[in-house]
């Protein structure tokens, strides 16, 4: 009888190596690719943004640390300047439960940029990003719903650097084409 168990447990184990083969062969087939770090077609960039700007200062970080595109502090240093013209955190109440007490917030996190060159021509006129995430909300765990809140954020903001990031790439190519 531990024969037979034995034999069926080698089946399913060889049947789960094969489906995890196949998976992998479908996904490798269809062109998926991790992707990879963001070049930008810039050697220098200065990223000019408020001083207490937590956005700037993660932008900065990512692009030194995943490219070949240097961050100055002097924007005469520049082949372009990344101008972050406002930085934004907004919550909106959703819904209220009978008693009037707030049940579900809105939040939304708003970045605008611009960009131009060494000779101010602007290269990507002014856009926006905006990001949304709605959350419940439960005034016994109010700690722990802040500290939610300030999480929510704080991925929201991430989210922001890499779709700029992607924009900031695509304009690029876009210009290269135009030019």
């Amino acid at each position: 009888m531990n024969s037979g168990h034995t034999r069926s447990t080698s089946f399913v184990i060889h049947h789960s190596s094969f489906m995890l083969a196949i998976a992998a062969l479908l996904l490798s087939s269809c062109g998926f690719q991790l992707r990879g770090p963001t070049a930008l077609p810039f050697d220098t960039l200065y990223v000019q943004a408020g001083p207490t700007s937590q956005f700037a200062t993660q932008l900065r970080r990512v692009i030194g640390a995943s490219g070949n595109t240097r961050v100055t502090n002097k924007p005469e240093e520049a082949d372009a300047t990344l101008q972050i013209l406002n930085e934004l955190r907004e919550k909106e109440i959703l819904s209220l439960s009978a008693g009037g007490r707030v049940r579900e917030f809105q939040l939304r996190y708003r970045v605008f940029y611009q960009l131009v060159d060494k000779k101010k021509n602007v290269l990507v006129p002014s856009a926006e990003i905006t990001l949304r995430r709605d959350f419940s909300f439960n005034d016994q765990n109010q700690i722990s719903k802040e500290s939610e809140e300030a999480l929510l954020y704080r991925d929201m903001q991430t989210d922001a650097v890499q779709q700029l990031l992607r924009r900031l790439q695509a304009a690029a190519k876009n210009l290269a084409k135009a030019n």
